[in-house]
């Protein structure tokens, strides 16, 4: 493609670390936790932490004893989570619309809502075919998703912080499909602008691209896995099973 799409552009700045420098690690590793007691994969399992960033996912993922392999588009992203590899924690830069060659997983992890990006609804069916492909039959899927409802209803229009001494002003909208985000920057007298653009995808959205090649097992509504509520849950999780 001519020109970047806007993930491979925003997410590869050192801006959008700094705006998002203080999500919650703790309640990161609680979800990972709880997800990892209920699905209960043996040790040692082989799972995919699929658009992990810089891999803060899998870091837990491997320390609950499963052999790793963290995958992002953002070459920077994947360059710092390279510094903490291990023997069964690895990392790599790869584009979540193909498969990972030469391998096939017992479990894949798509969190923090790292779906719904592309421009063509299309690719989001090259992605759940790409998971269904690297999955053993009978391996599981999670999807971590916002819960578009609520997202939609609670919409903070405009807001301005200051972090590191660089000021962003944040535009939000619903323009009906996509939820979009965007983001002016002032650093030093220089100003920059980036966007975010993530499909509003609600259950049954999600429940049609999945169905083809999974059965779903479960549908949760916060990191704590308690039920999905629509119009009153943060998160939207969705855990399936490969067909076999």
């Amino acid at each position: 493609m001519s020109e970047k799409e806007w993930f491979e552009e925003w997410f590869d700045t050192r801006y959008y670390h700094i705006l998002y420098q203080n999500r919650n690690e703790e309640e990161a590793e609680i979800f990972i936790s709880n997800l990892s007691e209920y699905l209960e994969l043996p040790a040692g399992s082989k799972v995919l932490d699929l658009a992990c960033g810089k891999g803060r996912h899998s870091f837990t993922l491997n320390r609950l004893g499963y052999e790793v392999l963290g995958v992002d588009l953002s070459e920077n992203s994947i360059q710092e989570a390279k510094k903490s590899s291990t023997s069964n924690l690895s990392f790599a830069v790869h584009d979540m619309r193909e498969l990972v060659p030469n391998t096939t997983f017992d479990a894949v992890f798509n969190l923090f809502t790292s779906f719904g990006y592309f421009t063509e609804k299309g690719d989001n069916e090259r992605v759940c075919l790409a998971i269904s492909q690297m999955l053993r039959p009978g391996g599981k899927l999670v999807i971590d998703f916002m819960n578009a409802d609520k997202v939609i209803q609670s919409l903070i229009e405009s807001e301005t912080k200051t972090l590191d001494g660089i000021l962003f002003r944040i535009n939000r909208k619903y323009n009906g499909s996509h939820v979009v985000k965007r983001i002016q920057i002032e650093d030093r007298g220089e100003m920059y602008e980036y966007s975010e653009r993530v499909q509003a995808l609600k259950l049954d959205d999600l429940r049609a691209l999945l169905v083809p090649y999974f059965e779903i097992d479960a549908v949760f509504g916060s990191f704590d896995l308690n039920p999905f509520v629509l119009e009153k849950s943060d998160r939207l999780i969705i855990i399936a099973s490969r067909k076999l």
